[in-house]
């Protein structure tokens, strides 16, 4: 059983999200936050497995709320970020902070659901239409000597498969790429988030842009 939280400060939208949430098999909501602070302590009193964190709500903003909860929780929860924009220069900064990915609010619900599955399994809701535009986007304003000289660590074949993993490959489609084995590419993207400090395929993607390996729009 997936386990949510629903932080927005809009009491519409976390109800239409809660009634499509809990009527999954697989999915139950513990709870409700109106605003940052809130998303904070709902999240240190019921441990959910994902938080769907609205980017912008008032006493506090999802990117600040995000931040505070995975320093205190860690791998042990998975924030996915809502927005009502597809460019969104917050939503960069939660993928920086540690956030697995972003959805629309305007998305289909079938995609709310999709995602909630996707983030709780330890992957990135990574959409190449719209999340690698936006880190691409933004990325050329925060490169960092740190991330650079992390991807420098990188062999060359690290640095092919950082390089398909920022262009939105999947590990079949890197295996099939290379020519090698699923399990070797799996093994490769696994050893690639290990020198990068990455938790994910969000955070590698970042460190790529950073890191110029990859040229937004190509």
């Amino acid at each position: 059983m997936i386990s949510v939280v629903i932080a927005d400060d809009q009491t519409m939208v976390r109800q239409s999200f809660r009634a499509v949430l809990d009527a999954q098999d697989d999915i139950r909501v513990l709870g409700e936050a109106a605003n940052g602070v809130e998303a904070i302590e709902r999240c240190a009193e019921l441990a959910p497995d994902v938080v769907l964190m609205d980017v912008r709500m008032p006493e506090l903003d999802g990117l600040e709320a995000t931040r505070r909860i995975l320093a205190a929780r860690g791998d042990d929860v998975r924030v996915l970020m809502l927005t009502t924009f597809d460019i969104d220069e917050y939503v960069y900064g939660a993928l920086r902070a540690g956030a697995s990915g972003f959805l629309l609010k305007e998305a289909p619900l079938d995609d709310l659901v999709t995602a909630v599955r996707v983030v709780a399994a330890g992957n990135a809701l990574f959409a190449p239409s719209v999340t690698r535009r936006l880190i691409g986007e933004f990325a050329v304003r925060g490169r960092t000597a740190d991330g650079g000289s992390k991807v420098a660590e990188l062999t060359q074949r690290e640095t092919e498969v950082l390089r398909l993993v920022a262009k939105g490959l999947s590990n079949t489609e890197i295996a099939e790429v290379l020519v090698i084995a699923e399990q070797t590419a799996k093994a490769h993207v696994s050893r690639v988030f290990g020198k990068l400090g990455a938790r994910d395929r969000a955070q590698a993607v970042v460190a790529a842009y950073e890191a110029g390996i990859v040229v937004p729009g190509k």
